[in-house]
């Protein structure tokens, strides 16, 4: 771990050199690559240097406890390297995590797909009050959303809804909230006041980019059509809504929320390459071992991961046995807890997975 540490240090020390040659600013690619780069490295580094630090100041104080005699100055001492072997512990599990593999996705803006599932109208309005809770999270990182399609019931809810997150490492901490989502409540239009247990499914797919994922267009059919519902002066006057049909797959993709045919397009291409480029990152995670697989990580779609429990307050997610008992707050956008414990409890797994094959 320590020669890949100092092999960091060096690397970092050429990143830095670069970035003050005058040219390095006239070349842009260049000059994001290095960026970005550096952002990687410097936690790592910064960790490490404080480790070397830590690990000089016991090496002193254990030279200095053997020179000194006065009572006084020998408990200081004793104190300074109680605490910097305390550190050294909480910095040797920092560096491990730091230098755990890291998802090539994990910087990638999201696509995010809300399905309705079982319980009909209440699924459909669990599903947009889930689109919300995302919303409001995403807002509460300064990442920026745009609605791709949606498919409303009448009264509110969401049958389906397909929008984007962009932001830094918005994939990092969004991917685990793929799987089935469930609600427990007392729904509005149930007179004798009994709970209903309703589901919808979540997908969160990284953006892929025309380099992550090349896709045929010849394996892609158009369909143009007139778009329904709320839109301006432009709706229901122009055949702008588009329908991507890809062939091979049989995945389609309706796309009406601009009033330019050629905005839709554009969406709907970014949809579909996004959806293919994450059914190949499924197979990929299919096909890995069973003692590699992740037991947190972006897993089964069909899994039931967490439930809302109305009358109880409370959300669950089952993956990591964490029961939250203020789902008001949830509801509003507040699950950085829930993504911190499950980031964590990721981790962790990932650590002894290596510490076994080491």
């Amino acid at each position: 771990m320590f020669d890949k540490l100092e092999d960091i240090l060096v690397r970092l020390e050429e990143i830095l050199n670069e970035l003050n040659e005058p040219t390095v600013a006239n070349d842009t690619t260049r000059f994001q690559k290095l960026m970005k780069e550096q952002s990687e490295l410097q936690p790592i580094a910064d960790a490490y240097t404080e480790y070397k630090n830590c690990k000089e100041t016991v090496e002193d104080s254990l030279m200095l406890l053997n020179e000194e005699s006065d009572e006084e100055m020998r408990e200081m001492l004793k104190e300074e390297l109680s605490e910097a072997k305390k550190r050294i512990e909480e910095l040797e599990q920092e560096l491990k995590i730091l230098l755990l593999p890291k998802d090539p996705n994990d910087d990638k803006n999201v696509i995010v797909e809300i399905r309705a599932g079982a319980g009909g109208d209440e699924a459909a309005l669990f599903a947009a009050e889930i689109y919300r809770m995302y919303v409001k999270y995403a807002e509460s990182q300064n990442w920026r959303t745009e609605m791709l399609s949606l498919n409303e019931n009448g009264i509110g809810g969401f049958k389906e809804v397909t929008f984007m997150i962009n932001g830094q490492g918005a994939y990092s901490k969004l991917k685990y909230e793929s799987g089935v989502h469930r609600v427990q409540r007392v729904p509005e239009t149930e007179s004798g006041g009994r709970i209903h247990t309703s589901t919808i499914t979540v997908a969160i797919m990284p953006e892929a980019e025309e380099i992550d994922f090349e896709l045929d267009l010849n394996d892609c059919k158009f369909d143009v059509f007139r778009a329904s519902g709320n839109g301006g002066q432009c709706v229901n006057t122009t055949d702008s809504a588009v329908r991507l049909t890809h062939i091979p797959t049989g995945i389609v993709i309706s796309c009406q929320d601009e009033k330019s045919q050629l905005k839709n397009k554009d969406k709907a291409l970014k949809v579909l390459r996004s959806r293919l480029y994450d059914m190949e990152l499924q197979k990929r995670h299919d096909a890995e071992a069973e003692a590699r697989r992740s037991q947190v990580g972006t897993g089964d779609r069909s899994e039931k991961i967490r439930t809302y429990n109305f009358p109880q307050g409370r959300v669950t997610d089952h993956r990591i046995k964490l029961t939250l008992h203020k789902l008001d707050s949830i509801m509003n956008g507040d699950i950085q807890e829930i993504i911190d414990n499950l980031i964590a409890a990721d981790q962790a797994i990932r650590l002894s997975g290596l510490e076994k094959d080491a």
